[in-house]
């Protein structure tokens, strides 16, 4: 689950990561106050204006803005709320800024020059360590960076048995060059934020950049944080930060309903329970000619709720001209899964493509009777090749 820069800010401060300070605001008149209290709280004359948006480039695509004056955050509040902001991330389409961070201005003059590093704290899957991501070349371009001189990026490999050491932080700190107080200071962050990670079950942590500033304090200037859904049972307050007009409606409609779903680019609608038999079925989609337009998993407990709700998600995909069923009834029997077909279907009331229904397992003879003799626009099969050409057939 991804969350705002600024939760992940509040987040971070919790474990003693340092932050650059800011206010969220959801008006201009919210930014104006809140950029009176960086001056006030933080003795801010400057502030940043930062689009909240689940994505990264903001700055690139003009989501991020420096004001010197209470007329320029008006301005650049005006400007930013309520913008669709396009970046690398969001596609072309963009997303819309509801939320915009009025920040303190960290980089202010000092004894020595600011630095800008890249961290970042996620799971090597390879061989199940975690592992901290760190180049010397942080801010907008890193991207570039990993890229064209990928020997600038290094990596130290964690063994969550043991959890980072303090040689570990050490040699970060060192391989940043850092010196004297600025490396105290970095191995205290790169500590904090190895904390941060590992309590909060999240599976990544991307800080960029990481800042030195003038007079070598060590900040989180950006805050990109992914939850691992799968641990929220156990963090009910960080699942209180989702923010779901971030996400796709169709998929906080598929969440809401216990259904596991991912829109494709194909014609061919899967329901299907289980995701082995998810992946199979759309393979035997593109064998018969079709592409699948989604992957959706009803879970083992298909039901005339569960599919009603499978048929609204699939028919909102403009593209999909037809709708395979494939259940495989072990826990549950191909009979109710059936009769749920055809309750869903009578409740929807008009269904514009056809359906096929494979059921095999408990009761699959009997669910077959049941969709014959129901009168509605449902092809049936038991045997998966009796599936894929119907598929082939409704397509011509």
């Amino acid at each position: 689950m991804n969350i705002h820069e600024y939760q992940g800010k509040q987040i971070l401060k919790s474990f003693g990561v340092a932050v650059q300070e800011g206010i969220v605001a959801e008006t201009v008149d919210q930014a104006v106050e809140a950029a009176k209290k960086m001056k006030t709280d933080y003795n801010s004359d400057w502030v940043v204006i930062k689009a909240q948006i689940h994505a990264g480039g903001r700055g690139k695509g003009g989501g991020v803005k420096l004001a010197k004056n209470l007329d320029e955050v008006k301005q650049r509040a005006t400007d930013i709320l309520g913008m669709q902001l396009v970046t690398p991330q969001t596609g072309p389409e963009g997303k819309k800024v509801n939320k915009i961070l009025v920040a303190q201005d960290v980089y202010y003059p000092g004894a020595s020059e600011t630095k800008e590093f890249y961290v970042s704290v996620l799971l090597n899957r390879a061989n199940g360590t975690n592992i901290i991501m760190y180049s010397t070349e942080g801010g907008m371009d890193i991207e570039e960076v990993a890229e064209h001189t990928p020997h600038l990026i290094f990596k130290e490999e964690i063994d969550p048995k043991v959890g980072l050491q303090g040689f570990q932080a050490r040699k970060i700190a060192f391989n940043l060059g850092l010196t004297g107080g600025a490396h105290k200071e970095m191995v205290k962050f790169i500590t904090a934020l190895y904390k941060a990670y590992d309590s909060t079950d999240s599976a990544m942590f991307e800080i960029n950049p990481v800042l030195k500033t003038s007079d070598d304090k060590i900040i989180a200037v950006d805050a990109k944080v992914d939850l691992d859904e799968n641990a929220l049972f156990r963090h009910p307050d960080y699942a209180a930060l989702r923010d779901k007009l971030e996400e796709d409606p169709t998929d906080v409609e598929a969440s809401e309903s216990n259904l596991n779903y991912v829109k494709l680019d194909g014609n061919v609608g899967c329901m299907v329970n289980g995701a082995g038999l998810a992946m199979a079925t759309m393979d035997i989609i593109k064998i018969a000619g079709g592409e699948p337009a989604n992957f959706l998993d009803v879970g083992g407990t298909a039901n005339a709720t569960t599919v009603k709700a499978g048929f609204n998600i699939i028919l909102k995909d403009p593209n999909v001209k037809a709708i395979f069923i494939n259940i495989f009834g072990g826990i549950v029997r191909c009979d109710r899964v059936a009769q749920g077909v055809i309750d869903a279907y009578k409740e929807i009331g008009n269904v514009p493509v056809p359906i096929i229904c494979r059921l095999q397992g408990t009761n699959a003879v009997e669910a077959k009777k049941l969709i014959d003799d129901s009168g509605l626009k449902v092809y049936s099969a038991i045997a998966l090749k009796e599936a894929a050409d119907l598929v082939t057939k409704v397509l011509a």
